[in-house]
């Protein structure tokens, strides 16, 4: 009978999801997305393109505002405050597009479908959730080779998501 193998005393638990925040607490994790980043330190990426941490905090901010009123939509945040799932998505987008790897330092691999599994997403959801997206992004008034490009990726990330047909 094998024994369950201890968590790393380096490892903490994620109070707002699963699985494990590796080395900074929850607290520490949210800070670093306020903390000032220097985007001319990555050049040659759409994060430097569109203009670092601002822009996707900013992106960030709108999709949360934009679902937070959608009371139907709302539903599939479980969490009461909507600032941790919008500083989870700014740190994946910011490193997803070439700026700091702080989300991978502090939450490991992205592993996007697996942290998703737990929720109903069909196409329903995920046309919503496209569509919140959608009014983030134009609200950034980008070049429309930048917004396009957010949209294409959105666009694909959100179909692999799909786990319930309709």
């Amino acid at each position: 009978m094998s024994e369950n193998p201890q968590i790393p005393h380096s490892v903490k638990q994620d109070p707002f999801s699963k699985p494990l925040v590796l080395g900074a607490s929850s607290q520490e994790f949210l800070d670093l997305a306020e903390q000032p980043v220097d985007a001319s330190l990555y050049p040659g990426t759409f994060y430097h393109e569109v203009g670092g941490r601002e822009v996707f905090a900013k992106l960030t901010k709108n999709f949360y505002d934009s679902v937070a009123q959608d009371e139907d939509f709302r539903t599939m945040y479980p969490e009461k405050d909507l600032h941790p799932a919008q500083v989870r998505l700014q740190l994946f987008l910011e490193q997803y597009w070439g700026g700091p790897t702080t989300y991978s330092e502090h939450r490991g691999h992205p592993r996007l479908r697996m942290r998703h599994g737990n929720f109903t997403v069909n196409s329903h959801y995920r046309d919503v959730w496209m569509g919140h997206m959608n009014k983030a992004i134009d609200q950034l008034d980008l070049p429309p080779l930048h917004a396009e490009t957010l949209r294409d990726y959105f666009e694909r990330a959100a179909h692999s998501m799909l786990n319930t047909p309709d």
